[in-house]
């Protein structure tokens, strides 16, 4: 049995959540020992820029902000349950990385 470590990120919580709660399914149904899904600290990207770029009139600022969510999720498993994991939909907005350990 090796250990595989799962980290996700995505722009969008909800499909980071559905990936998840699919990851948890599989891992219950096979029964093997799950730890997570684990909430990382959000990571948040502020960026304030000028509304007028000549310079002219007020100083009045328009403020953008993209959050990155993050999940961790380990699996105690064997390779039969690791390639159903790895054989889920993932949305194009979920960043997978997977770690594997004996």
């Amino acid at each position: 049995m090796s250990k595989a470590r799962i980290k996700l990120e995505s722009q969008s919580s909800t499909d980071l959540n559905e990936v998840c709660v699919q990851i948890s399914d599989i891992a219950k149904r096979a029964g093997v020992e799950l730890k997570g899904p684990i909430p990382l600290p959000t990571k948040k990207l502020l960026i304030a820029c000028r509304r007028t770029p000549c310079g002219d009139g007020s100083d009045t600022y328009e403020k953008w902000q993209l959050r990155v969510h993050k999940r961790l999720i380990e699996i105690f498993a064997d390779d039969r349950v690791l390639r159903d994991v790895m054989r889920i939909r993932i949305p194009s907005s979920v960043n997978v990385e997977m770690t594997l350990t004996s």
